[in-house]
């Protein structure tokens, strides 16, 4: 049985996170703000927050521009859990990817970046579409 909560204390934040949105550029910023309010009220540092947020918009961004190229756009699931000391946030598209339609140089860079920023990243192609895992570390002293 847990304690419960003094009068007036805000209630603990959830351990996870899951939101579904159309894999529309314009409609990523939401998706991005819910996921750093969600990381906001779990105490993490704003430099924790920020490496988290920045590595899953780039996943997102990634999916919405590789995963529906030239057909209706799908959807895209991030989900995120924060769990035994290890934050994890998947992002999940449902379509198949598409390379670059044009590469000058200047692109291709998103998953080095997601690599720089997470503790530990994988990437699954399947038939039915891109689940990127990011993992990182939490301090739990």
């Amino acid at each position: 049985m847990t304690d419960p909560l003094p009068p007036g204390a805000p209630p603990a934040p959830p351990a996870s996170f899951h939101r579904r949105t159309p894999a529309i550029a314009g409609r990523l910023p939401d998706l991005r703000e819910a996921l750093t309010e969600w990381l906001r009220a779990l105490g993490l540092s704003e430099e924790r927050q920020e490496d988290i947020v920045l590595a899953g918009y780039e996943a997102m961004a990634n999916s919405a521009e590789h995963a529906y190229r030239d057909r209706e756009p799908g959807s895209i699931d991030v989900r995120a859990e924060a769990l035994s000391g290890r934050l994890t946030v998947t992002v999940t598209d449902y379509g198949t990817w598409q390379p670059p339609a044009e590469t000058n140089g200047l692109r291709g860079r998103g998953l080095l970046l997601i690599d720089s920023l997470a503790d530990q990243s994988a990437k699954v192609h399947r038939e039915d579409g891109t689940t990127v895992t990011m993992t990182w570390l939490l301090d739990v002293s």
